[in-house]
């Protein structure tokens, strides 16, 4: 996921700033000699390998490291009752493969050999993001797929964020892939702001600093983090140009999102993703004068609950981390300090996308989807419509 908090740092007049930059000195912010190795002959010793990769590199959070290392390794879910297909699945920027822990475990209870896999730069420590390339994010995704594909002759690919880029990319030059399942595509950035990143990465480090407290995911982006993004939207809208993409598709997004160009997604999947079987699922109040879609009112009082997220849509209500009871609440919003505090402190929050305010209401982060099993339905429609 890209964080939002970018979009004003992105400003040309910030490069101007540049000299005021303030390196901090925390192993959280330093970079590792070199990025894990993803080309193993197979998942099993690919998840073995990052894992060991992961011990000895990552800068851990909690006193439970292997738990940090499982939610930051690539995973594979493995059906009770196979039919013979099989998904992969590519996090966001920032994000870490738990990212699809959910979907994935209701797309294997559903008969789908499903793996997730790491981005370079991600899941060790934030300061890794200085590292990787575009050529990096698209190999792991290229190379994974094909080893998928080895073993399975109906292979959907499905993304988040910067991840639905790269597996979109993916599909439309290799017309094997049997269709897609995009969440918060990032297409094209709310903030043509963001395309100054790759300026900016030569000569300032950080996008955004934070302390590094989530074991779930980073809070600060590097600005290499944020111009290789840029590069994989860029790449995924010349090849939406190349042409119709006819397999199926699912997305979904939120109105609320301050993170992306939904317009820009909406008319895509309007004018290039034609299959009849299609489904965009739209967190909005207001529907859309689109047949193949579905709207789901995000204005819930009784959660507190004022708009949809960038990031809620992946995870469900009953998830440990990022649900109702979960542990993980994330203050920082874009809201003023002071909010920030209460937020921290306890006091009565409602949720929202990054910087959405109300009077008389301190938001925090809406890190679930209060729909997430009506969702996951009509994802399991579109899959079992094209069969």
């Amino acid at each position: 996921m890209m964080k939002p908090t970018i979009i004003s740092i992105l400003a040309i007049s910030s490069i101007a700033l540049v000299g005021c930059s303030k390196e901090v000195i925390d192993p959280a912010y330093q970079k590792s000699d070199h990025l894990p190795n993803f080309k193993q002959a197979s998942f099993t010793d690919y998840v073995e390998e990052t894992q060991e990769w992961l011990s000895s590199h990552r800068v851990f959070m909690t006193d439970d490291k292997q738990f940090e290392i499982d939610v930051n390794s690539p995973a594979q879910y493995t059906p009770t009752n196979p039919n013979g297909q099989a998904v992969l699945l590519v996090h966001g920027l920032g994000d870490s493969p738990y990212s699809f822990h959910d979907v994935a475990t209701h797309l294997a209870d559903q008969g789908y050999l499903v793996r997730t896999v790491l981005l370079p730069g991600h899941g060790s420590k934030v300061g890794d993001l200085q590292l990787p390339t575009l050529q990096d994010w698209q190999e792991v995704v290229d190379y994974h797929t094909q080893l998928l594909q080895k073993e399975y002759d109906s292979v959907w690919l499905g993304g988040y964020s910067t991840g639905a880029n790269l597996v979109t990319s993916q599909a439309i030059n290799d017309p094997s892939i049997k269709g897609l399942m995009l969440f918060s595509p990032a297409f094209q950035p709310f903030s043509p702001a963001v395309k100054f990143a790759g300026v900016a990465s030569h000569i300032m480090t950080w996008a955004d600093q934070d302390p590094e407290d989530n074991p779930l995911r980073y809070n600060s982006l590097p600005m290499n983090g944020a111009s290789v993004y840029y590069q994989t939207s860029e790449v995924v809208r010349d090849d939406l140009e190349k042409g119709i993409y006819d397999k199926p598709v699912f997305i979904m997004m939120s109105e609320g999102d301050s993170v992306i160009d939904t317009e820009f997604v909406r008319n895509t999947f309007a004018n290039s993703m034609t299959n009849d079987s299609n489904m965009l699922i739209w967190q909005s109040e207001h529907s859309l004068d689109e047949p193949r879609s579905k709207a789901f009112s995000m204005a819930l009082k009784e959660q507190r609950i004022s708009n949809g997220s960038h990031m809620g849509l992946l995870f469900s209500p009953d998830n440990p981390y990022y649900g109702i009871n979960g542990t993980e609440v994330i203050c920082s919003n874009g809201q003023g300090s002071e909010q920030e505090s209460e937020c921290l402190a306890g006091g009565e929050v409602w949720y929202s996308s990054w910087g959405y305010t109300e009077q008389g209401k301190n938001h925090a982060r809406l890190t679930y989807n209060p729909y997430f099993n009506e969702s996951m339905q009509a994802l399991d429609l579109v899959l079992t419509t094209s069969n």
